[in-house]
């Protein structure tokens, strides 16, 4: 009976996800950029709210077509080699400010969650986690936005992006915190927003690549607590 038990314990320890580091941004600078992220497009700044310092998005700065300062040095520490065809993408994606998460390679299975604040913009609000990122530049991303009240999972495939999930009416308040999570299982993704399980969709394949954070145009956003569990 011991040894069944501790095989069901193993198992079960197996199975739950690994937690990584909680990038919380609390040993960051204020006002220079993040190192616990990565910049790719737009603006990222470490700020403060109250006492706590957090990622912003600052998309007050954002300019249609303008990638991230230093970008070939950024994608060559992401991507070695091939940060040239990483290059060659990226730039399609100057309307989507995202940063990569330093440190976390090739994620498949688990759960990657975040704390998120809309402050401003006036095209819009938007907060979403970045995954599945390719050398190519292609990823996938689930995001809220505060102004359209909306949860959508989106895919970013050769300079372009095409909706795979779209739910609606889900209210996103303005200058107050959220939390936002998404659960990947093999092919499966689910989509939590305020730990409210809301999306769910199949993918064609499995996720792997990097992961990271994501807005869009004037977005000004804070962000913290980023936390990834790996299976």
């Amino acid at each position: 009976m011991r040894i069944a038990l501790c095989s069901l314990l193993a198992l079960a320890l197996a199975a739950a996800p690994v937690p990584l580091p909680t990038l919380d941004f609390s040993s960051e600078t204020v006002g220079a950029e993040p190192k616990t992220m990565t910049p790719v497009v737009g603006g990222w700044v470490i700020a403060k709210d109250g006492e706590n310092k957090v990622l912003m998005v600052d998309g007050s700065r954002w300019k249609q077509g303008q990638p991230a300062a230093n970008l070939a040095d950024k994608a060559r520490a992401l991507y070695g080699d091939r940060y040239a065809e990483f290059l060659d993408n990226v730039q399609s994606f100057a309307y989507y400010p995202y940063a990569a998460a330093t440190g976390i390679d090739d994620f498949r299975e688990g759960e990657i969650s975040m704390r998120f604040k809309p402050l401003a913009g006036r095209i819009d609000q938007a907060a979403g986690i970045l995954f599945s990122l390719k050398p190519n530049g292609n990823y996938l991303t689930i995001r809220a936005n505060a102004l359209e009240n909306n949860l959508v999972l989106w895919q970013f495939v050769s300079g372009k992006r095409s909706s795979v999930k779209w739910i609606r009416n889900t209210p996103t308040a303005t200058q107050q915190w959220h939390t936002l999570k998404v659960r990947i299982t093999g092919k499966k993704v689910e989509g939590f927003l305020d730990n409210k399980l809301l999306l769910e969709h199949e993918l064609p394949e499995p996720v792997s690549g990097r992961v990271g954070v994501w807005s869009k145009a004037d977005s000004v956003v804070y962000m913290d607590d980023y936390v990834v569990s790996s299976k």
